[in-house]
């Protein structure tokens, strides 16, 4: 089929039949659909397109039934995913895809120099329009197709402008100029065509014209490249068309906020210096930034020997030869003499190795010709009066994996890499965004697999050593860009350089100057620290110093033969125990945040100064380790530290070292998983039970008895030890209220947990820990729901939610919003319920806590068997329990999706199918420390008791079991009304009663 959407929708079939959408909405919907053909458009983006600002209630209902009648009206294939609908064509199927490509490669060949194929590319392009883009939308959705048309046309004029058309183009521009009267390129192309075609007065009138527009729309005059054209066209001259620049070979990926900003420097100052890392892609930057202004003169600097010799390649780069008698005088003399009337971008490329001869060559010529504007690259500034730096980052996410995707299909035409987007991500995070070791690594692509080139990267400098042969040396491989810079050091930045290697450089931020102090053993090293940034060996941010992973692998090597290694990583680990163990009781009161914010910073540091010690010194590893394991809790880091935890305790064997026994049972909690595949874990957790309860007295790291619970399950019978435990410190006995309140609330005593949680509250705001806090008000806003005080459980949670976005805690926001999300359903309010659990699954998925993205996909299942939709509830239900772990918290989470899908089956099947899924979920809890889950249970068998009084009698025992009855809950409520009606007052309450005082061994023998 082929889809048109260049103008009103067109749908064809494969014989060029057309085809008939149906209405506006689904003409719409398709719409949105093609925009993004192949790919997932989220369902909220949909509704947006469909419904506007006030979509009504129940719109992912009405898309969903919408996307059912257009898949049966025209046979397509939309699939559904968890994110939203694919329209599975190809994007060649859908104009505007064609229109994007076949414009893309006329801009290609453009720069390439070859204006006869942009040319007719853009003809092609252009002649897919039928009228205003995305006509079935609202206007706003086709302005940026729109802005790209006009782009398109004005590349396709500048092709033609260069084939020497002129008179022929007048018409055309004058329209589109009437169309978008403040666009200063179409003035510009106007009065190039007057001046081709032969009308050299109208084209000076037009610069007139659009000096009267822009002083009265903008109250601006014409910008520096307009002027100097008309001078040029003043002079009698040949307007300039960037002829010096080089033509380039490949498309232009990315780079659109740094060519806005270098447009926007220029026109504010005459020397520019795009400063950056080898391989950063400066240079093509320039270009690209160069390529369309008029008066171009592009001088390559990198060739130069020596500073002597710029003045010389200058004259030649402007094309000022030698007289017959040979050189006439001054060569910077000479320079100003040809520039000094004339209107001139001129770029200085690769000044780095002769900056300071570059500095002051540029310095006289912009002194001596005002016409005169500079944009040089370098990796380090030029260093004089009036020039603006403008940095050049790596690349971004994704402009990387477009570079990488774009250049790999050059090498390798039949990879299929949007099915391994995410490896491609992980080889240009690897490769630091770096557009060189990209382009480098993708033309490996001829003979390696993305598989076997993400293996290999860890030996990038040998890997990446083949590249453009038509490049200078000193460009043509990873390892010979990075040495041209290393050469430039000084011999006391070299020596820094390789230390700093010791630092992880990852993403957490680089290294402070306090730790470049204390770890490389350089006194006073903030002039090195300054030289080495200033000369793009390091980047500086927020007084934090880091070097690009490709420098530091260089830096390690030169690290490695100096033998300074094993030193530098023992003086690494010491300055970072020590920075752990005075964080550690910070982490507990009102001051936490700036010391959570500190070690997050250099957490990718602390990690390998504890891999170090791991293998080097196991007390200390363990010390270590014990100071950061709250942070780690705090900050969702558990996961990632297990396999180390491991490698630890199996260092230190099956007893504490002398007077670690504390810092042993936290080891062993950070060995826990949570998924239930470790045969060795129940021995492992009981060994540090029998080590935990020796410990008789306060604990120095009291959180210990916070993830002890949540790794070994709730603590019950213990409360002598907790009280001893926590000691007599606020934030202690406030914890201690906390695990109290926890027991009263599994034994089914929601009052005395509520009065519990309330004093451990107040306990919290006094420390101002909001760890606390958040978890106080969780449980709190869980009894208000109970009791049907929804305004005031929202209440309670927003402050909840408040503490733990400052915290930036993950797995606590997933509980906040999975709480705040059944509150939401209790109120009917579906989508906002959705919403909520969608994002609690995010978060959790993130902490990597599988039984809460679990809990989360239940919640899902809760909300659509609420709407009536059964298949999806059934759905989010069976990949909850895919989900679940086998620990003490996922039993819980399998019992109240068994029930779901048991409930699922009492609407569509009947009871029999209903009662057997229940029975699943009674048969897994077992004793009373599953009452809570009881509760659940009795409560579902009662919706299928044939008996209205076993059904009032299972009530009961659900409201005894949990403490309470729950208000207004849509599941128990139809089920206690209907018995009711069938008993009289007296038998009912006399049932339910006779429930309520059951035990649990009772209720799961019913």
């Amino acid at each position: 089929m082929r889809f048109g959407i260049l103008g009103p929708l067109d749908v064809r079939a494969p014989d060029g039949t057309p085809l008939d959408p149906g209405g506006p909405r689904p003409r719409a919907l398709l719409t949105l659909l093609l925009l993004e053909a192949g790919r997932t458009v989220p369902a909220e983006r949909l509704i947006d397109g469909l419904y506007g600002e006030a979509p009504p209630a129940g719109a992912a209902n009405a898309l969903q039934s919408q996307v059912s009648r257009l898949r049966k009206r025209l046979s397509l294939d939309i699939g559904a995913t968890p994110a939203g609908y694919r329209l599975a064509v190809g994007p060649d199927d859908v104009d505007v895809h064609r229109f994007e490509r076949l414009a893309a490669e006329g801009g290609q060949a453009l720069t390439a120099g070859d204006p006869a194929r942009a040319s007719a590319l853009l003809h092609e392009a252009l002649g897919l329009w039928r009228g205003p883009a995305l006509a079935d939308l609202p206007a706003a959705f086709g302005s940026r197709l729109e802005e790209v048309r006009l782009t398109a046309a004005q590349t396709r004029i500048e092709a033609e402008l260069a084939l020497g058309s002129g008179a022929g183009l007048v018409p055309e521009l004058r329209d589109l100029i009437a169309a978008h009267p403040l666009s200063e390129r179409l003035y510009g192309q106007l009065m190039r065509a007057l001046h081709a075609g032969g009308r050299p007065a109208e084209a000076l009138a037009v610069y007139e014209e659009v000096r009267r527009v822009l002083t009265d729309e903008l109250g601006a005059d014409p910008s520096a490249e307009l002027s100097a054209l008309h001078l040029e066209l003043l002079r009698g001259r040949e307007p300039a068309r960037g002829r010096g620049v080089p033509a380039q070979l490949t498309r232009f990926v990315g780079r659109t906020d740094e060519l806005s900003r270098i447009g926007a420097l220029l026109a504010g100052s005459r020397l520019v210096t795009l400063t950056g890392p080898g391989g950063a892609g400066k240079t093509r930057l320039a270009a690209e930034a160069a390529r369309d202004r008029p008066g171009v003169c592009w001088a390559e600097i990198a060739p130069l020997a020596d500073g002597e010799q710029l003045p010389y390649a200058l004259l030649a780069a402007l094309g000022v030869r030698e007289g017959f008698r040979g050189p006439q005088g001054d060569p910077v003399g000479r320079l100003i003499d040809a520039l000094q009337e004339r209107e001139v971008l001129l770029v200085l490329d690769n000044c780095e190795h002769v900056v300071d001869d570059a500095a002051r060559t540029a310095g006289l010529l912009l002194g001596a010709c005002p016409g005169l504007r500079i944009l040089a690259t370098s990796r380090e500034a030029l260093g004089i009066t009036g020039e603006a730096l403008c940095p050049v980052p790596p690349l971004a996410a994704g402009p990387a994996a477009r570079l990488f995707m774009d250049r790999a299909a050059a090498v390798r035409p039949d990879a299929d890499l949007h099915a391994r987007v995410e490896a491609v991500h992980g080889i240009c995070e690897a490769l630091d965004g770096l557009p060189l070791a990209i382009e480098l690594a993708a033309a490996r692509l001829r003979t390696l697999t993305v598989d076997e080139l993400a293996a290999r990267l860890d030996d990038r400098f040998r890997l990446l050593s083949r590249g453009d042969r038509t490049k200078a040396p000193r460009h043509r491989t990873l390892r010979a860009v990075v040495e041209w810079s290393w050469e430039l050091l000084e011999e006391e930045e070299r020596e820094l350089a390789r230390r700093m290697a010791v630092f992880s450089g990852g993403s957490s931020g680089g290294a402070t100057l306090a730790a470049v102090e204390a770890v490389c053993g350089v006194p006073y090293p903030e002039d090195l620290l300054a030289s080495l940034t200033e000369k793009s060996f390091l980047e500086a941010a927020d007084g934090r110093y880091r070097m690009l992973q490709t420098i530091r692998a260089f830096c390690a090597e030169r690290l490695a033969g100096e033998g300074e290694v094993s030193r530098l990583r023992d003086a690494h680990a010491a300055y970072f125990r020590a920075l752990a163990a005075e964080a550690e009781p910070h982490l507990r009161g009102g001051g936490q945040l700036p010391w959570l914010a500190g070690l997050w910073a250099e957490r990718d540091d602390l990690s390998a100064a504890l891999r170090h010690l791991v293998r080097t010194d196991a007390r200390a590893g363990l010390r270590l380790m014990a100071d950061l394991s709250w942070f780690w809790r705090l900050r969702g880091l558990h996961g990632e530290h297990v396999p180390v935890a491991r490698e630890l305790l199996a260092a230190l064997g099956d007893e504490p070292p002398e007077g670690m026994a504390e810092e042993y049972v936290l080891c062993v909690i950070n060995t826990v998983a949570g998924d239930g595949n470790d045969p060795a874990e129940p021995a492992r957790l009981a060994r540090a039970e029998a080590v935990l309860a020796r410990l008789d007295h306060a604990l120095r790291r009291p959180f210990m008895i916070v993830l002890w619970s949540v790794a070994h399950g709730p603590q019950h019978a213990v409360r002598e030890r907790l009280r001893r435990q926590v000691g007599e410190a606020p934030w202690g006995l406030a914890l201690l209220d906390v695990g109290l309140g926890f027991q009263e609330f599994f034994a089914g005593r929601p009052d005395a947990s509520e009065e519990l949680f309330a004093r451990a509250l107040d306990g919290f705001r006094a420390t101002g820990d909001r760890w606390g806090m958040a978890n106080c008000l969780d449980p709190l806003g869980m009894f208000a729901d109970w009791r049907g005080e929804r305004e005031r459980a929202l209440a309670l949670l927003d402050e909840g939610l408040t503490h733990v976005a400052a915290l930036e805690a993950p797995e606590e926001t997933a509980d906040l919003l999975h709480r705040r999300a059944h509150v939401l359903l209790h109120q009917d309010q579906l989508q906002d319920a959705a919403d909520h659990f969608t994002r609690s699954a995010a978060m959790a998925r993130a902490a990597a806590v599988p039984d809460k993205v679990a809990s989360a996909w239940r919640g899902l299942g809760d909300v659509a068997r609420a709407g009536g939709d059964a298949e999806r509830a059934r759905a989010h239900y069976e990949a909850a329990l895919e989900l679940c772990a086998a620990n003490w918290f996922s039993v819980g989470e399998t019992v109240r999706t068994l029930i779901g899908l048991g409930r699922v089956a009492l609407a569509v099947s009947g009871t029999e199918e209903a009662r057997d899924w229940f029975g699943q979920a009674r048969a897994l809890c077992d004793g009373p420390a599953r009452a809570l889950e009881l509760a659940d249970v009795a409560e579902a068998f009662a919706s299928v008791a044939d008996d209205p009084r076993e059904a009032a009698v299972l009530l009961g025992a659900g409201a005894g079991l949990r403490g309470l009855a729950l208000a207004g809950d849509r599941d128990t409520a139809p089920v206690a009304a209907r018995a009711r009606e069938a008993l009289s007052p007296e038998t009912y309450e006399k049932a339910f009663e006779e429930g309520r005082a059951m035990r649990s061994a009772a209720v799961s023998d019913r």
